[in-house]
């Protein structure tokens, strides 16, 4: 048969994937271990087991014990607690394709990979069916809070910085209109939450005002720390790309949603906004004959 492969390939191939196993065993252990929902604890749990027995399967056939990857379930376990639990297991699910292609190559010799496969299939299934987290619950909260906090002050610093050229000025203003801004935007999000009848509108509320001021105070540094206006304007608004680039990789991740549509779509809002409002500062400038 074609698509056999010799002694040594399949040999190595056994390990690879034992080592897989034993790798997502000791991850979902560590995962079951911190979580705090007891529901979500159990499945981790059970999964972990699941895992284990898929080992023990491919130790019978190698006759070895391998490792677990030391650094991959550090890894992990780390994005689980930064980043949460959804985020973590969402990433795995993107780095399982390799192992399913690992198992692809023993089909033809081991038959009963199938189930093996059929049976990761379902964690993933499963894992998706039985998340809850509450930064996820308030995800629209967050990005209405970092898009309008990256929209308003891109656009405020960029036309500050021509109008009054000096970094010190430019960053208490800015702090006074963000913080201004973020208590403005996170009563609005109570009220219309409250409007809408929907529970938790001080929560939503919250995750509207803390996503903003963090924004308003990534943008705003720059502007403490450098003497020159424009390099400042320049790291602002590199910064303002970083927050985009690494916010909607993780929602794209967390969601499964287009990366490249939301990541661009935020950019060129921004940066418009802030191309425009620059324009603006300079036209008032030279209009009004301010010279600060």
């Amino acid at each position: 048969m074609s698509n056999l492969i010799d002694k040594a390939e399949f040999d190595r191939i056994v390990l690879k994937a034992q080592q897989e196993e034993i790798t997502g065993f000791h991850i979902y252990k560590r995962l079951a271990a911190i979580e705090k929902d007891e529901a979500n604890k159990n499945v981790l749990a059970r999964i972990a087991g699941e895992e284990l027995d898929h080992y023990n399967f491919f130790k019978g056939i190698s006759g070895k014990e391998v490792k677990p990857k030391s650094s991959r379930v550090n890894f992990f376990v780390l994005m689980a607690k930064v980043l949460g639990l959804t985020f973590a297991i969402k990433l795995m699910e993107k780095q399982e394709v390799n192992a399913q292609s690992i198992y692809e190559q023993l089909i033809p010799h081991l038959p009963q990979i199938k189930d093996i496969m059929e049976s990761e299939e379902a964690h993933e299934k499963e894992l998706i069916d039985m998340i809850k987290e509450e930064r996820l619950d308030y995800i629209g909260s967050i990005v209405l809070g970092l898009n309008d906090a990256l929209v308003e002050l891109t656009g405020a610093l960029a036309g500050f910085s021509l109008a009054l050229q000096n970094t010190k000025l430019i960053a208490i203003v800015g702090l006074i209109t963000g913080i201004a801004a973020s208590l403005s935007m996170a009563a609005s999000q109570y009220l219309s939450v409250k409007t809408d009848g929907e529970k938790n509108a001080g929560k939503s509320a919250l995750y509207t005002g803390i996503a903003y001021v963090l924004t308003v105070a990534v943008l705003i540094t720059p502007f403490l720390l450098l003497t020159s206006y424009f390099v400042a304007l320049g790291v602002a608004l590199f910064s303002a790309v970083l927050i985009i680039f690494l916010f909607n990789y993780y929602i794209s991740v967390a969601k499964d949603l287009n990366f490249k549509h939301r990541f661009l779509e935020m950019t060129i809002i921004s940066l418009g906004v802030s191309a425009l409002t620059f324009g603006i500062g300079l036209l008032i400038r030279n209009y009004f004959g301010i010279d600060i």
